[in-house]
């Protein structure tokens, strides 16, 4: 058996080289995938349901990808459509790719799969007991479901589900990144060990290669090995770097945890076939005991309005974190006054970070810094935006002329590049889960609807 598996990308709307993609193509792949979400920018996608990368940065992707799946007459499979694989993520691009269908007169049978999780499913879940806490989960209760929005990440059975059904696009929501690239080999009966592993390598695209970039990856998946190889001119593969990439947003270098069972790297072998092709072999795919799906939940937390400055003034540096806790007691005894009461102090945080001294690793800063000037980055978080900014306000003005010992009279402290100073961020959101479903079906989670275009 050979199966040849195209990874165009890292992530839809990132952009890839169309000559690179090209290559790819014209070793006629089994199947495309591409992964199109995730968590690492934070929770606002989840939250909020706004993707992270533009519509018009999408449809490009999409173009090269639609047509190439037409002149192939192979399955394209997309997963966490809309950053963070909710319902409307997924509506989002399937109206992307319903226009470029029609721009371009192709014809396909379209699936979506969507992963939202309503209410009461969620707090029936928790009362039966079968949200299951992963490690450094936060405390939840049933209420927490009423006001986050929860996704389910799905393993390769509803995308199964649907090519066996003969769709030709499948755009999935909330899914495992290795799902994607390993359904169409499983449905073949290619080996789990080496299809999971072959899945985790291509899951971002040449994030693996030399350099990393957005460009793709094509697999040839064999009985006994797979080889990787990238396709962007100027890169390259090693056994070290697609080795690595098993650690890449993984605790376990050799273990890889799916909904159906666990992938173990630790006999695998790489060698290089040429300065492009990496070969794998050795890996096995260990069955659960029983069946889990993976949820994430964000929800609205407060408002933010931020202020950037900056100082090169020595003495002011050295000063700074000593006067920050005076400044904070000003600004909360300014709250009760400037809002008579109306807004607590306690619901407003003020936050300071000092980038060149400490911002970044804080208490775990190896040695004192000695910065020859600072980035000050002024975050007001409120329940509201109008009260965001209007603390914002005098939290900026103040800051400029902080009491310095050292000098008499009126001093300034900070440097603003902007006028106003105060840029309202907007909501912000936070994660609210880190558990799975256990005692579920591969699919009950998901909800497919197809339709021909």
């Amino acid at each position: 058996m050979e199966l040849r598996i195209l990874a165009p990308t890292g992530a839809l709307g990132a952009g890839f080289d169309a000559a690179a993609f090209q290559r790819g193509v014209e070793a006629r792949p089994h199947v495309i995938a591409c992964d199109a979400g995730s968590t690492d920018s934070g929770p606002a996608a989840l939250g909020s349901g706004s993707p992270k990368l533009s519509d018009q940065a999408v449809s490009r992707d999409l173009r090269l990808l639609l047509t190439a799946r037409d002149e192939l007459g192979v399955p394209l499979v997309i997963g966490s459509c809309g950053t963070s694989g909710r319902d409307m993520g997924v509506d989002r691009v399937a109206a992307l790719v319903r226009d470029i269908a029609a721009a371009e007169n192709l014809h396909f049978k379209l699936a979506l799969i969507y992963s939202d999780q309503p209410i009461e499913r969620l707090q029936h879940l928790y009362d039966t007991g079968r949200l299951q806490p992963l490690p450094h989960a936060p405390e939840i209760d049933r209420e927490l479901f009423t006001r986050s929005h929860t996704v389910a990440m799905m393993g390769v059975e509803p995308i199964q589900e649907a090519l066996g059904a003969g769709c030709d696009v499948i755009l999935a929501g909330r899914a495992s990144d290795t799902a994607l690239f390993a359904a169409l080999p499983r449905m073949l009966g290619a080996d789990p060990g080496l299809t999971w592993h072959m899945a985790k390598t291509i899951e971002c695209g040449a994030a693996c290669a030399i350099p990393p970039s957005a460009n793709g990856l094509l697999v040839h998946l064999r009985d006994d090995h797979f080889d990787v190889t990238t396709l962007a001119e100027g890169s390259r593969l090693t056994p070290r770097s697609v080795a690595a990439h098993t650690l890449y947003e993984n605790a376990d270098p050799y273990r890889v945890t799916e909904p159906s069972g666990t992938l173990d790297t630790s006999d695998a072998t790489y060698e290089a076939v040429d300065e492009r092709t990496v070969r794998a072999r050795g890996a096995r795919f260990v069955p659960a005991d029983g069946y889990s799906n993976k949820l994430e939940g964000a929800e609205l937390v407060g408002y933010q309005t931020v202020i950037v400055g900056g100082v090169r003034d020595q003495v002011v540096i050295r000063r700074l974190p000593d006067l920050l806790p005076f400044a904070k007691k000003y600004f909360a005894d300014k709250i009760l006054d400037v809002f008579g009461g109306g807004v607590d102090p306690d619901d407003v945080d003020i936050d300071f970070r000092l980038y060149g001294d400490g911002a970044v690793l804080a208490t775990a800063e190896p040695e004192s810094l000695r910065p020859r000037e600072l980035g000050v980055l002024i975050t007001v978080t409120a329940p509201d935006q109008a009260t965001a900014h209007a603390v914002a306000t005098f939290v900026a003005h103040a800051s400029s002329h902080l009491p310095i010992p050292e000098y008499d009279g009126l001093v300034s402290t900070l440097a603003y590049p902007y006028s106003p100073p105060e840029m309202d961020r907007g909501p912000l959101y936070r994660f609210t889960l880190n558990h799975v479903v256990t005692g579920v079906s591969p699919t009950e989670l998901f909800r497919t609807t197809t339709e021909e275009l």
